[in-house]
């Protein structure tokens, strides 16, 4: 096991699926961390996550699984404070939220835009790990917890654009070259 991620075999890069895809909109359903098609699946998220520029984390329903199991690695960020590195949560639950701010998201399933989005700046989250089921607990702050309950979210069938408040709050994604 390397940190937080047991050794997975190499994954496949997979296509994203964008709204309005109705697997965005569809709450993900528990699965056996222990079981192959599991192990599979953080392959191919961490793969298809590694090769999105840009990208902080991926849901499996984003790749057209409803599993709650979702990728994640905010190292290098210049909004991250706390860095967990690279790892991957099976059926994931925020166990506390505290601090609400508001701070700007985007989405790989939602490429044209990005939002004003009011979440908790500290979380613990736990969820077990693919492969050997081993309980994780995340404490985390700042970026690294808001990129935590974007992924949650997704799990649950939500999307950012379901959390702004109006379309004040919209914003045109910028595009730097």
């Amino acid at each position: 096991m390397n940190g937080l991620l047991p050794e997975l075999p190499d994954g496949q890069v997979r296509a994203v699926l964008r709204a309005p895809a109705q697997a965005l909109a569809d709450p993900c359903s528990e699965v056996d961390p222990r079981d192959g098609s599991v192990v599979t699946l953080a392959a191919d998220l961490l793969a298809t996550q590694l090769l999105s520029p840009g990208c902080v984390g991926l849901a499996a329903n984003q790749i057209g699984v409803s599993a709650r199991v979702f990728s994640l690695d905010v190292t290098g960020h210049p909004k991250a404070r706390t860095c967990h590195g690279r790892l991957v949560l099976v059926n994931p639950v925020v166990v506390t939220a505290t601090r609400l701010e508001r701070g700007r998201e985007g989405c790989m399933s939602v490429p044209d835009l990005t939002g004003d989005v009011r979440r908790a700046s500290r979380v613990t989250v736990t969820g077990l790990a693919p492969g050997t089921g081993d309980l994780i607990t995340i404490q985390t702050d700042a970026f690294e917890a808001r990129a935590l309950q974007h992924e949650i979210d997704h799990l649950d069938g939500m999307l950012f654009l379901d959390r702004v408040a109006g379309a004040h709050a919209l914003h045109a994604r910028q595009v730097y070259l």
